[in-house]
């Protein structure tokens, strides 16, 4: 089932059937609704369909990308997805459709339900995110949840991958509702989660905490009995031991996203960059429902930054 509201001044989410309702709660001014639906056309004409013709309208010349395996620009961008002749009629809704949807400042939030199958070859749901940010009315920047699998035996190393560098992030101004809960979700993620701190899960936490995590059960008690195997506490510190490169928050849904270094399997001794995303759902003072990336195969081992390393121009 997909929600959608005519009212610019609505977050525009989807939702599945068996998610909850009332996934997002924030105001859209004109400019982000425009963002948006410049967004859903772009993916569904360009990227979903192929038609690459239509890339030059969508995005900008310099268009940055940190997805580790394309190169960034869009001439690279448009060589990876038109090795594939159109697909003829473009469909008229993204499809499948993200699982919530929303935009704030210049950003564009996707969150995708997919299926995979562990070890003993049993399916199970994880989640994937798309950001992208939008400049004079063009799709300028993305960002995603891909990371570089370590190439199976016999199999050849991936090719090198130009890295997207651009500006810093800027997190988009909140409202003092919207940074009530952002403040929420950053104490569940520095001071539990980091700094190991399980007991402040009764406060931030509602009992009935839902887990999207297909690792971690779901359950307040089930995440402290989890947790509290893996993390032993430090005093908290106002700074964060792993802060996050942006954080986006849109009425009470609150997105959190963190920098990764892996090996480079394609170059012996270089590294290169991937991003890890958390999303909360905070209602009536708690935080009720988590969303991230994590899948039953680990992603790559990360390592410190490289000396030297060029994120932002």
């Amino acid at each position: 089932m997909r929600l959608l509201t005519a009212a610019a001044a609505l977050v525009i989410v989807a939702l599945t059937a068996t998610a909850p309702a009332g996934l997002a709660q924030g105001t859209m001014s004109a400019a982000e609704q425009a963002n948006l639906t410049l967004v859903q056309d772009w993916w569904r004409l360009v990227i979903q369909a192929r038609n690459v013709a239509e890339a030059e309208k969508f995005m900008a010349p310099d268009y940055i990308q940190h997805n580790p395996n394309i190169n960034t620009g869009r001439d690279a961008f448009v060589k990876i997805f038109g090795a594939r002749p159109p697909v003829t009629p473009a469909p008229r809704e993204m499809t499948p459709p993200p699982i919530i949807e929303f935009a704030k400042g210049p950003y564009v939030v996707f969150v995708w339900e997919r299926e995979a199958k562990d070890a003993m070859g049993v399916a199970y749901k994880y989640n994937f995110f798309d950001i992208v940010r939008v400049e004079n009315g063009r799709v300028a920047e993305h960002w995603d949840s891909v990371f570089r699998p370590v190439p199976a035996a016999g199999q050849p190393a991936p090719m090198p991958v130009v890295p997207g560098i651009g500006p810093r992030p800027v997190k988009p101004r909140n409202t003092p509702a919207e940074q009530a809960n952002e403040d929420l979700a950053n104490i569940e993620y520095k001071d539990i989660l980091q700094y190991g701190h399980v007991e402040l899960a009764e406060k931030v936490m509602a009992p009935g905490y839902i887990q999207h995590n297909p690792n971690v059960p779901t359950g307040r008690a089930a995440f402290v009995e989890f947790f509290s195997k893996i993390r032993q506490p430090e005093p908290i510190r106002p700074e964060w031991k792993d802060e996050p490169e942006l954080v986006i928050t849109s009425g009470n849904m609150v997105l959190h996203m963190f920098k990764r270094f892996s090996a480079d399997p394609s170059t012996p001794g270089a590294v290169y960059k991937w991003n890890w995303f958390d999303l909360v759902r905070v209602d009536g003072g708690l935080v009720r429902e988590h969303w991230d990336m994590a899948m039953k195969t680990p992603p790559p081992a990360s390592v410190p930054m490289p000396a030297g390393f060029r994120e932002y121009r």
